[in-house]
């Protein structure tokens, strides 16, 4: 079955579909990640303090206090779900796009591998392996790059002619 540049072929009410499936899902994944600044977990310290606590602290303006094991698999269990449901849906969209297939492949593919780094990152942080925050820094910013390439991609394929995209 042929994929590529099917998207350029969908009937209007398709593609508005599309589109506006792609713009609620941004705006939740955006509410996420500034959910996720609002924590403070946007820094090296704050990451592993929203994960570790901050009871050494004295002078800390927020208590914080590290998260037990149930809490911590209750995180991690819900986000691995559900950014991975997200990156499936969108990666079918870049699926039937008239972008290069090596392109399509790394924004298909890329996400599921933040995910793990990310999440994985994260729970060997809580357990003790400080420097995987760097790794989740890393992973979870190439993560969200990822996203709005390929959201913007999706998008801008709904509105551009099949000729301009066909590589």
């Amino acid at each position: 079955m042929q994929l590529d540049g099917r998207i350029h072929n969908l009937p209007g009410y398709a593609k508005q579909f599309i589109a506006a499936f792609v713009i609620v899902l941004s705006v939740g994944y955006f509410t996420g990640i500034n959910f996720v600044r609002q924590t403070e977990s946007v820094s090296l310290n704050g990451l592993e303090e929203n994960y570790l606590g901050n009871e050494e602290v004295e002078d800390a303006t927020i208590m914080k206090f590290k998260k037990g094991e149930r809490e911590m698999l209750t995180i991690l269990h819900t986000h691995i779900l559900s950014i991975s449901f997200i990156f499936f849906l969108l990666g079918g969209l870049v699926a039937i796009t008239s972008l290069p297939a090596k392109l399509k492949a790394f924004l298909m593919i890329e996400p599921f591998v933040s995910i793990l780094l990310t999440f994985g990152g994260i729970y060997f942080m809580w357990k003790g392996v400080l420097w995987m925050r760097w790794i989740v820094m890393i992973s979870g910013t190439l993560m969200t790059v990822v996203y709005v390439i390929a959201a913007g991609a999706v998008l801008l394929q709904l509105v551009a002619s099949e000729k301009r995209y066909i590589p």
